[in-house]
């Protein structure tokens, strides 16, 4: 079977080396991929949002199986697209990835279907989104409507902060035509409960939890995530059955109800409150870093997971015992300016698995290509022996322009 995927990032190259595990395939595209990938598929100069691009390339080659990894390209509607040619894809409609593209979406959804999330309301007017929130209590959570890349989320802790938030994203255009979701602030450990979906069937991942903040101690600004760790300790399996049956099943049968069923992954970004679990958004793929830590556990072939999803099928998942923990290299400055093509040795004497992030290529050399630029994933029979896999292969990497949390997995390590 030849399979196209669409995408870029760590996240696609884990898709990538999950589908290489598969006999039945005989050949990997990656669109645009990048030099990591470069080992494992032939990639493709065709961006992600270049849709028809790619449906005709799927064509002229006989992709037999396309999975979509970023949400630009769900949102800019290439499952649509791909399936009005008649070509299997992996990943939700524009309507049904409107979960993750519209939070006024999201949480309308959860309130009609009484899905256990913060209390909230949406703004467009700059002047009433700040008269409310002034008669609300701190922190406020201030979530710009549409995407982001992950970063469009302020927990303000004082009103200048959140007066700037809502300036950025109500009259600057810093993202864009502007509407805000104003959510109550909850409390609690968060993480990450992604799942296959087609319809109203749902088959659980396991649990991973991601590290948002840029520093060790959870310091700094937001990122798309500086590290991630699998399984999670804290999370008892009443929390995870409650999770299954009353968020992850029930939006899944909303979304069928409503006449966008939910094909693809399904990413549950949940918090463990102190009256229970609750849903602090919802994604439409695979998280980018809880990807690279949860497929390397999945032992069932991936091919049969995206088939069964896209043909409306059945299959089962099995997974192995042992634990995962990741660590993202960046480039200094991230997420704010940082510099590109700068050169990275020692990437063969990693001895655990190595996924790119943001690298290119230049002759034989390797050189940084984005922010997040690598992600190093350590395996173990516990989280302990997981993460010290990891930082060795950390301290074997060579870049003098990057920098990494030395603490992930902390949520645990610290009890």
């Amino acid at each position: 079977m030849k399979v196209l995927v669409i995408g870029s990032g760590g996240r696609e190259h884990a898709i990538v080396d999950a589908l290489t595990r598969s006999p039945q395939v005989e050949q990997i595209y990656a669109a645009p991929g990048n030099a990591g990938m470069a080992a494992q598929a032939e990639c493709v100069a065709i961006r992600e949002t270049e849709i028809e691009k790619l449906a005709a390339f799927a064509k002229e080659n006989g992709v037999e199986l396309t999975v979509v990894g970023p949400e630009v390209a769900l949102a800019a509607g290439v499952a649509d697209c791909f399936k009005a040619e008649g070509l299997r894809i992996f990943g939700p409609s524009k309507a049904a990835a409107r979960i993750e593209s519209s939070k006024e979406f999201a949480k309308e959804l959860m309130a009609k279907y009484n899905i256990p999330t913060a209390g909230f309301k949406a703004f467009t007017d700059y002047a009433e989104a700040k008269a409310y929130v002034e008669s609300r209590p701190l922190p406020a959570v201030l979530k710009y409507d549409g995407l982001a890349a992950g970063k469009g989320v302020v927990i303000a802790q004082t009103m200048e902060e959140a007066d700037e938030a809502l300036k950025d994203m109500l009259l600057d255009t810093k993202f864009g035509q502007g509407k805000v979701v104003v959510e109550d602030f909850l409390t609690g450990p968060e993480f990450s409960f992604m799942c296959f979906v087609s319809g109203e069937q749902v088959w659980p991942m396991q649990l991973a939890q991601d590290h948002k903040r840029a520093y060790d101690g959870d310091k700094g600004p937001n990122t798309g995530g500086m590290g991630a760790y699998s399984p999670l300790p804290f999370v008892t399996k009443e929390d995870e059955e409650f999770a299954l049956n009353e968020i992850l099943k029930p939006v899944a049968a909303a979304m069928v109800k409503e006449g966008c069923p939910f094909e693809g992954v399904l990413y549950g970004g949940l918090m463990k409150t102190p009256d229970g679990v609750k849903v602090i958004e919802f994604n439409a793929r695979f998280g980018d870093p809880e990807t690279e830590v949860v497929l390397p556990r999945l032992k069932s072939d991936i091919v049969d997971i995206f088939c069964a999803v896209a043909d409306h099928s059945d299959t089962e998942l099995e997974w192995h015992d042992f634990m995962t923990l990741g660590v993202v290299l960046a480039s200094k400055g991230y997420p704010g300016d940082y510099k590109k093509g700068v050169e990275i040795g020692g990437l063969n004497e990693v001895e655990g698995t190595l996924y790119h992030m943001g690298t290119k290529a230049e002759g034989e050399k390797i050189l940084t290509n984005g922010g997040r630029v690598l992600f190093v994933v350590g395996k173990g029979a516990t989280l302990d022996e997981a993460r010290r896999n990891a930082l060795k292969d950390v301290e074997r990497v060579q870049c003098d322009n990057l920098f990494h949390r030395t603490d992930i997995g902390h949520y645990v390590f610290d009890k």
